[in-house]
Formats: C-alpha cells, structure tokens, sequence
C-alpha cells in the first residue's frame, strides 16, 4: 500500500481547499491502494504559532491590506525572504518527526511553507520521498520555489506560471499545467428546481451570489457597503450573501436586510457545503479573488464582479533564494 502525505495551511480557504478535492480524489480513484493522511503543516508544528499567524493574516488582509502587500512583495527577496527561510528551516526538524513515523512514499503540498520544510529535509537526507507542489495561485510567487532542485513535480494553473518557472531554472519536465485542483461538484448537473426551494429563492428571478469573505474577508464596513450597494443597485435580483464563519458579520447583514425590508429577496448564510449548487443557479459571482473562488467559478461557467483584491506585487521576475 502507498502512503500519501497531503500538506496544507491555514491561511486563507484556498490550500486546505485543494488538499481537500485531491484527497477526495485519490481516495476515490484509488480506494484501499493507498492511504492518504491530510495535515495543516503550521499546527502540526506549533498550534499557537498558527493562530497567531493565521490571525495576522486576517486583520492585514482586512484593515490594512497595503502593509499586506508590502509584506507579500518584500517576501520575494531582501531580509523578509532569508528570515520565512529561516523559520522554515528550523520548522522542518519537527515536520521531519510526522513524516518519520508516516513514512509517505509520496508528499503533496499545496502551501508553499510546507515545500520548503520538506525540500530542506530532502536536501539533508533526512527523506527520499517524492515531492510534488500544487501552486494554488495564477501566478508564481518566489516562496514557492525555495530549493525547487529537491521538488519532483511542479503543478500550476496556466503556461505563462510555467514559462516563468523555466526562467527561473526549474526544468521543464518537472512542470505540469492542470490548473488548479477542484471538488468535482462545481461541474456537476444538479436539480435546479430543488435549490430553489431548498433555499427559499425565486426560480424566475436572477441570482447574484455574493462572498463577503467569511473570517478571511474584507472587513465588515466594507462588505456591508457593497452589500447595502447591490441591494439599492439591483432591485429585481436576489441575493445570496454568504458571511462564511463570521457571525458578527452575517449579524450585520441580517440588520441591514431588516432596515431596508429586503428579506423576500436577500438571503444571508453562514459557512455552507452547497456552494456548488448555488453557483449553479446563480447568473454572477461578486467576490475578492482567490486562486479557488476564481477557479470554482470557471468550472461553473460563471461571470465573476471581482471587487477589493489583497494587494500583492506585479508581474515581474522573481529573485529564488537558496536553490
């Protein structure tokens, strides 16, 4: 039986996303073949470490996304580069006590810490083990190619992900363009009459699908300005506003569904498994972009408003440390 280590992290939904529908994947195909065992590599590591990191990421994303976006872009290279380097490097000894005892013959990660921890342990001869990374984003970032020599297989999302690569050195044939993994339900046919009850919505009105963002979203008084904006903006179409985990924010939005009488047309949901199905009766998405989102959506063949991105750099050629 073959042993499958799928790595993820908990910084934004988009990793454990992917983990999750190559997982799912695996097992399916493969079924008693193998054994796949799915872990977020920084609580593994440390749990504390990991909400107070992941915390971080939330309020900068969210209250102040430009020093979000100079730290994304110093991360490329200069001090910020060697100290996430670093860090990783001592991470890796106690990443290397679950991958002693698992003893995968193969390891997936989909969050570029956890690459780089198992690229530094393959360097050291600590593993043999395969490594492949699935970059869950359209462009590559230099934190995903740190030691790239000691990674097998590269999965990206387009072409121009693996020209870059190739400039940067990583050898084509460890490059394979697949896009961006997916739950196969985002293209499956549902029963569309059912939705609609089930969601107490209107089959002969449109539906705009909003993601406010859930814990990792873009602040409540911003999405609750866009949201009071459709609801004045579009008064023939329905609303399905989904505030994820956050229950302070759906508050907010079940507040200003009341003052605006909007509740026969205006949906608001927490944490939900049904956004295929939403999508599927859905005639746009209004949404920040995400690697996933943005990939769900054109798996279900749907118009996206992209609105408020986490600033991060521009396309340019990144500096790899440590190959």
């Amino acid at each position: 039986m073959k042993k499958i280590l799928v790595f993820y992290g908990s910084y934004g939904g988009g990793h454990l996303s992917a983990a999750k529908s190559i997982t799912s994947h695996l097992e399916e195909k493969y079924g008693n073949e193998i054994k796949v065992k799915m872990v977020d590599c920084i609580e593994y590591i440390n749990k504390y470490a990991n909400k107070v990191s992941t915390e971080a990421y939330k309020e900068l994303a969210k209250k102040a996304p430009w020093v979000w976006k100079h730290v994304y872009q110093n991360s490329q290279n200069g001090a910020l580069s060697h100290i996430s380097n670093t860090t990783n490097r001592l991470m890796s000894h106690k990443l290397n006590s679950l991958l002693q005892e698992f003893q995968p013959d193969l390891v997936i990660s989909t969050h570029p810490f956890a690459t780089q921890m198992c690229a530094i342990l393959k360097k050291r001869e600590k593993i043999d083990c395969k490594l492949a990374t699935i970059l869950t984003d359209y462009h590559i970032h230099a934190q995903w190619l740190v030691l790239y020599r000691y990674v097998d297989y590269f999965f990206v999302a387009n072409e121009q992900m693996k020209a870059d690569m190739i400039a940067e050195g990583v050898h084509d044939e460890k490059i394979f363009v697949t896009g961006i993994p997916v739950s196969k339900r985002f293209s499956q046919t549902f029963d569309t009459n059912k939705i609609y009850t089930d969601f107490n919505l209107l089959p002969e009105k449109q539906t705009i699908l909003f993601f406010a963002g859930g814990e990792f979203g873009l602040g409540r008084n911003t999405v609750f300005m866009v949201l009071k904006a459709i609801i004045r903006l579009f008064p023939d179409m329905q609303v399905v506003a989904i505030a994820g985990k956050n229950q302070r924010m759906k508050k907010k939005f079940e507040e200003l569904v009341e003052t605006t009488n909007a509740s026969q047309r205006i949906k608001i949901l927490d944490y939900t498994k049904q956004v295929p199905e939403l999508m599927h009766i859905s005639s746009v998405v209004i949404t920040k972009p995400g690697g996933l989102t943005v990939t769900e959506c054109l798996s279900s063949h749907l118009p996206i408003v992209i609105i408020n991105p986490i600033p991060r750099s521009r396309r340019r050629k990144c500096s790899i440390f440590s190959r």
